[in-house]
């Protein structure tokens, strides 16, 4: 566990403490399972979101993706098919998204936020267009916690969440695709002298996300029984916001899973947290941004340092 994990480890703890002693109520069961799996999604996305900014790139345009790919699984489930080809269809509309943001920064050479931008843009006004504004409803019963019961739901999404966090983590640390990514956002020229396709490599981290994020906007639909076409607003900042506090860097080569899955508990406990203590909720964001700010600051000083670059650079070898 590097220094940022253990920082954000221990600011977990601190609002636990602070919460045991003003609001026991937040860690009821019921309390703590709503929380999970309101913000499971969110960590989903979080995690493709990872290995962007791992290569040195980022994607703001997952809101919309997000929204996109909600749309479609309903559309699919009230078509007839079942919930589980309604979630492969958004899957794949996501990965084909995510495939083609890659596309436009890896092969064109569009800067990330310009591209992603873009399509955020476009994919918000083409859905707003094509829907009317309308939302889904009149979804099948059994497409509804994909046709589990809640508490079967809610183990099942436990189990993916952690499937998929301990197995990112493991293909970073241990396989060939995971060092290919660290050293393109590290050194990209460098990674690319040394037989690294880099453009493959970013295309395919963007692919993920989409992938990801398709995956993450099933999972929410199910818990409803309307989906909205304006889903997903804000998405991108909570996610973006939750692997930087988790400790990657803006810049890519630096970050870890545990931090990220650190990120996104910290920051979304943050908003029910004040609920419960009585604080206007509208201060949420204003100490999210804090915390951001904190966080990046401290990177930019520690960065300045040798001692601070050569510990950087220890982390992400």
């Amino acid at each position: 566990m590097g220094s940022r994990e253990i920082s954000v480890a221990g600011a977990i703890l601190a609002l636990a403490a602070l919460l045991a002693v003003a609001a026991p109520r937040y860690f009821s069961l019921g309390n703590l399972i709503d929380l999970f799996v309101g913000n499971a999604p969110v960590l989903i996305v979080a995690l493709g979101m990872t290995l962007v900014i791992l290569t040195g790139e980022v994607d703001i345009s997952v809101g919309s993706v997000f929204a996109v790919a909600s749309v479609i699984a309903g559309m699919v489930a009230k078509s007839g098919a079942t919930a589980w080809i309604a979630a492969f269809a958004a899957c794949l509309a996501g990965s084909t998204l995510g495939a083609m943001n890659g596309a436009l920064v890896a092969y064109l050479r569009i800067p990330s936020i310009v591209a992603t931008l873009a399509v955020m843009i476009a994919l918000r006004d083409a859905l707003r267009w094509s829907t009317q504004g309308v939302w889904i409803d009149n979804l099948p019963r059994d497409f509804q916690w994909m046709g589990f019961s809640q508490n079967a739901y809610f183990a099942a999404m436990l189990g993916l969440a952690f499937a998929l966090s301990v197995g990112l983590a493991w293909i970073l640390k241990n396989l060939a695709a995971g060092r290919a990514i660290y050293a393109t956002g590290s050194n990209q020229e460098g990674a690319r002298l040394a037989g690294l396709n880099t453009r493959r490599i970013k295309a395919c981290a963007f692919a993920a996300l989409g992938g990801l994020t398709g995956l993450a906007a099933a999972l929410n639909s199910v818990r409803f029984n309307q989906i909205p076409s304006n889903t997903g607003i804000g998405l991108e900042l909570k996610v973006i916001a939750s692997v930087v506090i988790g400790g990657a860097a803006v810049t890519g080569g630096s970050g870890s899973v545990l931090g990220t899955v650190l990120g996104v508990a910290l920051m979304r406990a943050i908003g029910p947290a004040l609920t419960f203590v009585g604080v206007n909720a509208y201060w949420e964001k204003a100490i999210q941004g804090l915390i951001i700010l904190v966080a990046i600051a401290a990177d930019a000083i520690r960065s300045r340092r040798p001692e601070g670059a050569r510990v950087a650079a220890a982390e992400r070898a």
